[in-house]
């Protein structure tokens, strides 16, 4: 019937008709391939990123760790004054800048910057100055407070100002 009148399966339209479909499954078989060759690619993009992060990471945890080990109490903001200078050498070690080791190109950073190391106590070979108590017995916080009389504001501003000089000395 179909072939008789001449429908899609006449004298040659099955093979038309097999090579339409073998040209689609083609078709979406690349798309396929492609679709799969981006996803590749795109998996290969994030773990490069990953392996950056852990590089840069790991990297930051090495320079910390030596400004600790050489007593740098300012650790976070000695990071942010060297990291810049910090980079991986050819070898994988980690190198300042200059070429010289991280170890030694800290070292020499914090040798040039005694700011970031903990203050050193004042003295030295000697007598030092005798240490003197808290004089009127110090100053209750708790009685501090509006309407006092001219005589405890005065002490408590003392007291205050006493502490404030000791601190600044460093005593």
């Amino acid at each position: 019937m179909g072939e008789e009148n001449g429908g899609p399966l006449a004298a040659g339209g099955a093979a038309d008709l097999r090579e339409v479909v073998r040209a689609v499954m083609q078709e979406m078989g690349f798309a396929e391939r492609e679709t799969l060759e981006r996803k590749v690619n795109e998996l290969i993009a994030e773990n490069q990123r990953a392996r950056e992060a852990a590089e840069a990471a790991e990297r930051s945890a090495a320079i910390r760790a030596e400004l600790q080990r050489l007593g740098v109490t300012k650790i976070e903001l000695a990071y942010r004054a060297v990291k810049d200078d910090i980079y991986r050498g050819e070898d994988g070690r980690l190198m300042g800048q200059g070429g010289s080791e991280l170890r030694e190109y800290l070292a020499q950073f914090v040798d040039e910057n005694p700011e970031l190391l903990p203050a050193r106590l004042a003295g030295g070979s000697g007598a030092s100055a005798a240490q003197r108590g808290p004089e009127g017995g110090g100053v209750d916080l708790s009685r501090i407070r509006p309407g006092m009389s001219a005589e405890e504001l005065e002490r408590v501003r003392q007291e205050v100002a006493r502490v404030a000089a000791q601190t600044l000395r460093g005593v």
